[in-house]
């Protein structure tokens, strides 16, 4: 199953709220001290949503939504697209379940009995033949560019201390250079074929001097 660990948490204080681990022969102790270390970093001016890399061939994915953090856990080679969609399907579903209680809980993991629901939307997302999860995912291709999403790497939040914050301005930074190293080589390239236009033409004007210097003569 490429959907593993997912977790639902308050932003203002980083309590957990809910909780669900899909494939229980896997170790997700490391994991999980993982998200709830993120969790406890993640703060209001945070990227509503992002990636961070960690070990094993592994993912996060998350976004914020309502005060809410909902994280997930991927394999690499899950896309995208249909996590990010996972993710806006259990913010739709918990915030109706439980918006109204939210702020006011106090202790950890008040709603875990939301795992019912969790473990079924994982069911629908992680298969691709299902056609629900087809549907939903193009939905979500209107509403978001999963392209323009913070990535990063766990280690800098968690080791380093980098905030969020900051991930995502270096993200920022390096599309803006990329961007701009696609517009200078367009340029480049635009000025080779106008300098190679301008070549041939000069060879084919002095060839034609020639030949009239030639017949003329």
């Amino acid at each position: 199953m490429s959907l593993q660990l997912t977790m639902i948490g308050r932003v203002s204080d980083g309590m957990p709220l809910a909780a669900s681990v899909q494939n229980e022969e896997t170790n997700m102790n490391e994991f999980q001290g993982q998200a709830k270390v993120l969790f406890r970093k993640i703060k209001p001016t945070s990227p509503p949503e992002g990636s961070l890399e960690t070990k094993n061939n592994m993912i996060f994915h998350y976004i914020i939504r309502s005060g809410v953090c909902y994280l997930v856990l991927c394999e690499q080679n899950f896309t995208k697209r249909t996590a990010f969609s996972y993710l806006e399907d259990l913010h739709s579903e918990f915030f109706v379940q439980y918006g109204a209680k939210i702020d006011v809980v106090t202790r950890p993991y008040a709603f875990i009995e939301f795992d019912s629901y969790i473990q079924k939307s994982k069911r629908s997302y992680s298969d691709a033949r299902n056609a629900r999860a087809g549907q939903l995912e193009r939905v979500s291709a209107e509403l978001q560019d999963v392209q323009k999403i913070m990535i990063g790497n766990i280690d800098d939040v968690l080791q380093r201390g980098m905030a969020l914050d900051e991930l995502a301005n270096q993200s920022n930074a390096l599309n803006s250079m990329s961007s701009k190293y696609r517009k200078q080589a367009g340029t480049l390239n635009q000025t080779s074929t106008y300098v190679k236009i301008a070549a041939v033409g000069g060879c084919g004007f002095f060839l034609f001097f020639i030949l009239r210097f030639l017949i003329g003569f």
